[in-house]
């Protein structure tokens, strides 16, 4: 069975990896003292993809902010709804907003217009 993750987590996973991958790009630029267009280059590359990131950062935070929060019947904690079909942030367990797809296998293809 294929590993699923909730997609705000996933997002924000994606955000962190945004930053560290633009420290060590611009960390890269150390290679190239000699060469100053490289070194700018590098740090240029670098720091768009910190802005980047906290253009993803904002953008997840909006739509945190719109998500559906329901009480996991697992765990019993509050946590996030994004579409169909997602699983609760801290236990995993498969969460759906629509009655027809309860006691269905989990799927995130649910949440896919083709799929409707």
């Amino acid at each position: 069975m294929k590993k699923y993750n909730n997609k705000i987590n996933k997002i924000r996973s994606f955000a962190l990896a945004l930053i560290f991958i633009g420290f060590v790009i611009m960390y890269g630029a150390i290679f190239f003292r000699e060469n100053q267009i490289l070194v700018l280059i590098f740090m240029s590359v670098g720091l768009l993809c910190i802005i980047g990131s906290t253009a993803v950062y904002g953008w997840i935070g909006l739509l945190s902010t719109r998500a559906v929060q329901v009480v996991c019947p697992e765990c019993g904690k509050w946590t996030k709804v994004l579409g169909r079909v997602d699983l609760c942030m801290y236990c995993n367990e498969p969460l759906t907003l629509d009655q027809n797809l309860e006691g269905k296998e989990f799927d995130q293809s649910y949440n896919s217009k083709k799929s409707q």
